[in-house]
């Protein structure tokens, strides 16, 4: 991801979980990584998951 780039100025935005989505969210996420990034990483793996399947 763009862990070693310079970091860009991102839009963001906000959307809503419920707390044990967001404490799921937290069991997957790696030592320093933001919530972006585990979602990002998750429909990376499903788009790779997808094309197998295909």
């Amino acid at each position: 991801m763009s862990r070693g780039k310079a970091k860009e100025k991102k839009e963001l935005t906000t959307i809503q979980i419920s707390k044990e989505t967001r404490e799921m969210l937290k069991e997957l996420g790696k030592k320093g990584e933001t919530y972006d990034d585990i979602i990002r990483r998750l429909i990376e793996l499903a788009k790779d998951v997808e094309k197998r399947s295909k």
